[in-house]
């Protein structure tokens, strides 16, 4: 870890060192990104922690911002069929974004930015903001929902339908960590009759609607470090502007 790197992580620091940090008036970013939950066989299942990292170091050289260990288990359902792949309930991932929070709005955090690279962990999170005791001092950051990101990934996308370990996820893996991804094991979802719906994927029901014997939804053999590095630029955008927070250069203009 370099050193500047480490001014920004409480996992680094001393509490008295945090405490002075969030006295001038710095912000809290507690990023959520699932460490055990399947990407496909050609991802690891820490891709969402990868993410979370990346963003949250990204994040944290733009404002004001220390970062708290990554939460790494969190409400991932429709992943619980293949090895490995670990969820908690809602509720229990809930009221643990809840806790959280409080703590860091209680140690003086001016604001706590919650960075979210999960999709079924939106909801649970946005009810966990709800239940906090400050929740206008709480904003959700969601990677994989903003405004342009979505809009580039229909721009982009060759694959007909898709949402994990895809064309655009494995993109965005092949410019941030392509030493983790082995496109040769790569492999598209089959299609069943009547399309994808919502729900879990299977690894072994070929009768299922979201038969996925890889893992992925979508096709991730269409993925392209081009079309990452456009994805990676969205989701900055859309990053920097939910967090509301000024910028190191806005605050040097001022």
């Amino acid at each position: 870890m370099t050193r500047e790197a480490s001014e920004r992580e409480v996992a680094a620091l001393r509490w008295d060192e945090i405490k002075a940090r969030l006295a001038r008036g710095a912000a809290a970013i507690l990023p959520i990104g699932a460490g055990a939950k399947q990407h496909g066989l050609h991802m690891p299942m820490s891709t969402d922690q990868v993410f979370a990292a990346y963003f949250s170091k990204a994040l944290a050289k733009r404002i004001d911002a220390l970062i708290w260990p990554t939460l790494t288990y969190g409400f991932y359902p429709a992943f619980v069929a293949y090895a490995g792949s670990v969820s908690l309930s809602g509720a229990t991932f809930q009221a643990a974004v809840t806790e959280i929070a409080d703590a860091l709005i209680e140690f003086r955090a001016r604001r706590v930015l919650i960075l979210d690279t999960g999709l079924s962990t939106i909801a649970p999170v946005e009810a966990a903001i709800i239940a906090a005791r400050e929740p206008s001092r709480i904003r959700h950051l969601k990677i994989f929902a903003g405004p342009r990101f979505e809009a580039t990934v229909r721009a982009l996308q060759g694959q007909p339908c898709g949402s994990h370990a895809d064309e655009m996820e494995t993109s965005l893996m092949l410019t941030i960590a392509p030493e983790l991804v082995d496109m040769t094991r790569a492999k598209l979802m089959p299609s069943s009759p009547n399309g994808p719906s919502p729900g879990a994927l299977s690894p072994d029901n070929p009768s299922a609607p979201n038969y996925a014997p890889s893992g992925s939804f979508g096709d991730p053999t269409l993925a392209s470090a081009a079309k990452g590095s456009r994805v990676l630029a969205a989701i900055m955008e859309d990053m920097i502007e939910a967090a509301g927070e000024p910028t190191r250069s806005e605050e040097t203009r001022s």
